[in-house]
């Protein structure tokens, strides 16, 4: 072979390594990292929404992304593609955003939800792997259009003092408690995580109803944002669910123990991400394999939720230079200045 053959020879070798050729790559293998061959999908598997497995050890099919922006929302961390899951986790999503505003929270920030077809996430989460999880962050969604630049930059605020497993009062507002309560009070939602402290006030803080408390579980982190859980969905046979909440508001031994040393010692979150990180495909339920196999939408926008349906005609965006508040809800609901005293 002359030289230019070889070269040419190899030059073809990596165009189809890279995916150049038009040469669909190799199907994964059951011995392939599970985070790996998952966190290489950007977009879902076009098939029926089914959630397979665990919240930590699964996949879905039939994800749908929440639009970046909406008047009552905006997604965070953009770059991650972490803003898929099953269409009735997205639909929960805005609802809970339109109810907020209507109670006086001016409109979520919405943090991770899964990826395009769940699975172990390149970095981060143990969980969130069957489009059931989102994380929303307690930071209040300011009165104008972030940036892309700002969504990767902007930090969360804690909750919690520095050193400490109690609420931090500075920061801290009875609309926090309200945002709270309202996310708890879907049916859908089974449980709803947050950093120990923040439980602990709710306890000490709530009067008359109590029976949603229940649904906050304390749990490592989640000092800056909560984690919202619903549970399997109609049509996933195969999604296993969680024990439910033991019943009773939640205030009493289960959450004493949080302000011992016993859970702070090191190795005893289970959240923690070596399991995801050594987890093989073939450790998954078998339906994944298929999931990844699966074909995707034609593009993202046909995978996005509007409404109550995928891939419908979006409004304009809202321009940079104006903000949220020019972009409310037909309802008519107002988008109130935030102040820490509501």
């Amino acid at each position: 072979m002359t030289r230019a053959r070889r070269i040419l020879a190899k030059l073809a070798a990596v165009l189809l390594c890279v995916g150049l050729s038009g040469i669909e790559p190799p199907a994964a293998t059951a011995d392939e990292l599970a985070k790996t061959a998952f966190g290489g999908k950007a977009l879902p598997a076009d098939l029926p929404a089914r959630s397979y497995g665990f919240y930590s050890k699964g996949c879905f099919s039939g994800g749908v992304a929440i639009p970046v922006d909406g008047p009552t929302w905006q997604a965070m961390r953009l770059s991650r593609n972490r803003r898929w899951g099953h269409p009735t986790m997205i639909a929960l999503i805005e609802k809970l955003s339109r109810a907020a505003v209507a109670d006086g929270w001016p409109g979520l920030l919405v943090g991770d939800i899964s990826q395009p077809r769940g699975g172990p996430m390149l970095t981060g989460h143990a969980s969130h792997q069957i489009g059931l999880d989102a994380d929303i962050w307690l930071n209040p969604m300011p009165d104008r259009r972030l940036s892309r630049d700002e969504r990767e930059t902007v930090s969360a605020v804690s909750m919690i003092k520095e050193r400490g497993l109690t609420v931090n009062e500075k920061v801290w507002t009875p609309a926090h408690a309200r945002l709270l309560k309202r996310a708890a009070s879907y049916p859908e939602v089974e449980r709803i995580l947050v950093h120990p402290g923040i439980k602990k006030k709710l306890c000490e803080t709530t009067t008359g109803d109590r029976s949603w408390l229940g649904k906050i579980r304390p749990f490592w982190g989640r000092d800056y944002h909560f984690h919202i859980r619903i549970g399997c969905q109609p049509g996933s046979a195969d999604c296993k669910a969680q024990a439910a909440v033991p019943a009773g508001d939640g205030c009493d031994k289960s959450l004493a123990w949080w302000f011992t040393e016993e859970p702070w010692r090191p190795n005893q979150n289970p959240d923690a991400p070596k399991a995801r990180d050594l987890m093989k495909l073939s450790a998954l339920p078998k339906a994944c394999m298929a999931v990844l196999a699966a074909p995707s939408p034609a593009s993202e926008m046909a995978a996005t939720y509007h409404g109550g349906s995928v891939g419908a005609p979006v409004a304009a965006a809202p321009s940079p230079d104006l903000p949220v508040s020019a972009f409310l809800p037909e309802s008519g609901v107002p988008l109130p200045a935030w102040r820490p005293d509501r």
